[in-house]
């Protein structure tokens, strides 16, 4: 594993968290589907327990086909272990309940995916968290909405939809300043393309529905803190809330994983191209997407991203009237939230991902009603570009 550090991304990607199989030497990771461990000893279970030894208990506390998409996505990031969940919101959830408690208080992002708003401003406000949620995007919005009482500082960058980016290295300075945890959001850019953990975070967070898994085929979330003391609070955490991931889950998102390279590489020059398409059409408003000069923080992607990634949103002169008919007319693109995976999607946030978010908060994070989210696959981009063209006219 030491020596696997050394090694470039791509050789990462494919051989981190890999488990040798000394029974019959299968190259592949096995799925070991069960929910228990047996123990040689009661003595033996004990160590284990206690962190004495090394082994697995019961599948919630851990399980070697789990550990190994652990170990593999905390070897990209940079961290010292991961924590893998059932779902996305299964890891916002566990840094909401480490994190924060009654009387404490947390800065977010405004335009972040719609749940891990909603969840803090419907439930654990309901036991006296409060919260703040701001355009990160400029930094000076962070500082103000510090109180004596914040605790965690979230943030998502790139924003779930606007595409907006947050200056992680500056976010780590406030939040030492005000001895904060910073978490990270690296959805949409996945550890190919942005590693917040080496720009100073504390804890990385990814839904590996998205990029990391690839293929819309698994639900499951990951958190990468970056020690040990960190980890041991957020996995005392997780099995506490039993979001633990399935090992069959983890294997199939294992697997997704081990193309990731290509799949962001290719769909990202699609996106480049699509993004320049979009730009100069005559039907189109705006267009925001990191890799276009014209993104207000197009310098700091290229600062602290490893390329502009697969997401744009955009919106159509005519606003939300013009969005439904073009979504409604796609042939290739399908009408269906989610992202990352190798196929291209197109959605409604106003309506769709974010519906449940009031109407003033959405404009206040940048999330107009017109604006079209799309997330660029990997199909031959003269198609993808053939299709949006198709629809509008």
């Amino acid at each position: 594993m030491e020596d696997l550090k050394k090694k470039s991304l791509i050789t990462k990607v494919i051989h981190a968290g890999g488990r040798v199989d000394k029974q019959y030497g299968a190259v592949a990771t096995p799925i070991y589907q069960t929910s228990t461990f047996e123990f040689e000893s009661t003595d033996h279970g004990s160590k284990i327990a206690t962190g004495e030894s090394d082994g697995y208990i019961y599948t919630r506390w851990g399980n070697p086909t789990i550990n190994a998409l652990e170990e593999n996505v905390a070897i990209l990031e940079g961290g010292y272990g991961g924590i893998a969940t059932s779902s996305g919101m299964g890891a916002v959830t566990t840094v909401y309940f480490t994190f924060l408690s009654a009387g404490s208080h947390m800065v977010g992002t405004a335009a972040v995916y719609a749940s891990s708003r909603l969840i803090m401003e419907s439930e654990f406000s309901r036991f006296g968290v409060e919260y703040s949620f701001v355009d990160t995007s400029n930094v000076e919005n962070i500082k103000k909405a510090i109180r004596k009482n914040t605790k965690l500082l979230y943030i998502e960058t790139p924003a779930n939809p606007t595409i907006a980016l947050t200056d992680i290295k500056k976010c780590v300075e406030i939040a030492r300043e005000h001895n904060l945890v910073l978490v990270v959001d690296n959805t949409f850019a996945t550890p190919i393309l942005q590693r917040p953990l080496e720009m100073g975070a504390d804890v990385v967070l990814h839904s590996v529905t998205k990029g990391i898994n690839g293929h819309t085929d698994v639900v499951g979330g990951i958190l990468i803190p970056k020690n040990k003391e960190l980890h041991e609070k957020l996995r005392k955490t997780m099995k506490s809330l039993g979001c633990n991931m399935d090992p069959h889950q983890a294997w199939l998102v294992q697997r997704g994983l081990k193309t990731i390279v290509m799949r962001v590489d290719y769909a990202q020059k699609n996106a480049q191209k699509v993004a320049e398409w979009l730009e100069k059409n005559s039907r189109v408003e705006w267009v925001r997407y990191p890799g276009l000069a014209s993104h207000p923080q197009y310098e700091l992607a290229k600062q602290q991203m490893d390329g502009p990634g697969t997401m744009i949103s955009f919106e159509l002169k005519g606003g939300v009237e013009a969005g439904k008919k073009l979504m409604n007319s796609v042939k290739l693109c399908h009408l269906a939230v989610s992202l990352g995976g190798i196929e291209s999607l197109i959605q409604h946030p106003a309506s769709m991902t974010h519906v449940k978010t009031a109407p003033e908060k959405r404009l206040e994070a940048g999330i107009t009603d017109g604006l079209i989210r799309l997330s660029v696959g990997c199909e031959d981009v003269q198609d993808i570009i053939t299709d949006l063209e198709q629809a509008m006219k």
